[in-house]
């Protein structure tokens, strides 16, 4: 499930998050550790499908800082995902992100194998999507040989992210440069992306941009985005988050993807989340979902998560 929140802080980039617990810290490192396990049963949307127990995530993110005085810090992050392991696809873990930087306090490098700054767009609110969220997504928003840079400026903040080809070597998986930027104009979260991408050496470059808004009305927070990429397909979502108690928020939302060549597809789905009050960390949350495609039947899951 993506964030309602369009800006990330350098400092949650390059520390980790409030909810990673500390296992060391003190001689100007810290040290932190962060675990999100979550298990659902779940029904896919689609024809003749049938109830299973899927992992979404088992995640460990290890985050490493060294203070090196007169604001600046040197950081590294090692993330491993067991998800396929878990439903016996794989052997061992996946290596999600492994990078290291350098934090001068409104501005973050890292080199490494990392997210692009596209990653960082979009606005839709499930938990589970027969769809890929948006443009960015279908094309892919991770790389092995990506150079990052993030900037904090006043009420601005951007990422700019670009993946080498690496010709030759055995990471060799195209090239790509992504831009992300957000801001906020009286109360209103605004965000644009956009990405260039030869998806291997040989193949032609596509472009791909996204806008989006968001705007907490208190009662509710509504949020709309758009994607597109050039000759293969629109795509635009339409999110609403409800906060019903101080426990608990129901979501809905729809997107509708638009592609040059085949039918248009939309999908919609609603879900409730409930955080239990003595641990914030710990939440169930239910979901359903369909799709207009011919011979699809609805889908739905109940689940659990655990974060730290």
């Amino acid at each position: 499930m993506k964030k309602l929140i369009l800006a990330a802080s350098i400092a949650a980039i390059a520390t980790g998050s409030a909810n990673a617990a500390t296992i060391y810290e003190g001689k100007g490192l810290t040290y932190k550790l962060k675990g999100d396990f979550q298990v659902q049963l779940r029904q896919d949307v689609g024809d003749d499908q049938n109830l299973d127990v899927e992992f979404d995530d088992l995640e460990l993110k290890n985050s490493v800082v060294y203070d090196l005085n007169n604001g600046l810090k040197a950081f590294g992050q090692l993330d491993f995902g067991f998800k396929n392991a878990a439903e016996d696809k794989q052997d061992g873990s996946d290596l999600e992100e492994a990078y290291i930087g350098l934090d001068f306090g409104k501005v973050a490098v890292s080199v490494g194998k990392q997210n692009f700054a596209t990653d960082e767009f979009g606005v839709e609110a499930a938990y589970e999507l027969r769809s890929e969220a948006d443009r960015f997504e279908e094309q892919g928003t991770d790389g092995d040989d990506t150079i990052r840079v993030n900037a904090s400026l006043d009420n601005v903040y951007i990422a700019a992210s670009y993946e080498i080809e690496a010709e030759g070597e055995s990471s060799e998986n195209g090239q790509s440069f992504d831009l992300f930027v957000s801001t906020e104009v009286s109360g209103v979260e605004l965000a644009a992306a956009y990405q260039t991408m030869e998806a291997t050496p040989t193949s032609d470059s596509k472009d791909t941009w996204g806008v989006s808004a968001a705007y907490d009305f208190g009662v509710a927070k509504l949020a709309a985005d758009f994607s597109t990429t050039e000759d293969v397909a629109d795509q635009y979502n339409l999110a609403a988050v409800v906060p019903v108690a101080k426990t608990t928020k129901v979501a809905v939302g729809m997107l509708s993807i638009n592609p040059e060549a085949g039918d248009d597809v939309t999908e919609w789905y609603a879900n409730v989340t409930y955080k239990f009050p003595s641990q914030k960390n710990v939440s169930v949350f239910a979901e359903i979902a369909d799709t207009d495609e011919d011979d699809v039947e609805i889908g739905y899951l109940a689940g659990m998560r655990l974060k730290f």
